[in-house]
């Protein structure tokens, strides 16, 4: 299922407190991996460990000519409510576009208070295409969980308004070259590159693939949750919610 060693000792410890035997630390799995695996065990094992690489923007890159902070009545990020920063309430979402070869691309939506993630097919990069798809699969959601989304100045959202009258979804716009506003959004996509390497055409992958992705990282232990899982703590809100 393609858990870290981190992921599976956090879940571990989550499931069995109080029983030593029936936990481990992800230092002996690393060690297990790397030290007492050999051959074939080992590069089948070593093939499901993510990159621990941090991807970061060079300072000398630009956004100079690219199309953005074009989007009319684009409301910023800073108009947004509070209730969205502290993490406490559900239904406030980030969203972006992963790309690949050929200008291939997928929309991911990542929930904050959860991190539950969706990823979208998507036609094209242009705005028709990307909001069409998004409001096919934001209307899927219960109304409860919809509130709010808060996207990068791209293009692609230029029909922000069309989307708003369509989900009842407030487009919140984060300021320009500012990814961290998107946090849990960037780092779910850096997740997504196990599954979709750069250079991957992602044309080749349908919605049910996509749906198949998003349930394994749906249904992973997160250390940020206290090693539960996006999945079980939506489940949780819709229940209690009626």
């Amino acid at each position: 299922m393609k858990w870290s060693p981190e992921q599976i000792s956090g879940w571990l410890k989550h499931e069995f407190p109080g029983k030593p035997d029936m936990q481990i630390s992800h230092e002996t799995i690393y060690r297990s991996l790397f030290i007492q695996a050999r051959g074939v065990l080992k590069k089948e094992l070593v093939a499901h460990l993510r990159s621990r690489r941090m991807m970061r923007r060079s300072k000398l890159s630009t956004t100079k000519g690219q199309p953005r902070g074009q989007i009319i009545d684009a409301v910023s990020i800073r108009e947004r409510p509070a209730e969205v920063a502290d993490r406490a309430v559900p239904g406030h979402w980030e969203g972006d576009l992963l790309t690949g070869s050929h200008n291939s691309h997928i929309a991911t939506l990542v929930e904050r208070h959860s991190r539950f993630t969706i990823l979208v097919q998507v036609g094209g990069k242009d705005t028709n295409s990307v909001i069409t798809a998004l409001t096919r699969e934001v209307n899927k959601i219960p109304a409860s969980l919809k509130k709010t989304l808060t996207w990068d100045r791209g293009s692609e959202m230029a029909q922000h308004k069309s989307f708003t009258v369509a989900t009842d979804v407030q487009v919140y716009f984060c300021d320009p070259r500012s990814p961290w506003q998107r946090g849990s959004n960037e780092n779910t996509n850096r997740l997504l590159r196990q599954y979709f390497p750069k250079g991957t055409d992602l044309k080749e992958f349908n919605q049910e693939y996509l749906d198949q992705v998003a349930l394994q990282l749906n249904e992973r232990p997160r250390k940020t949750l206290g090693f539960d899982t996006p999945a079980a703590r939506l489940s949780a809100y819709v229940a209690s919610t009626g």
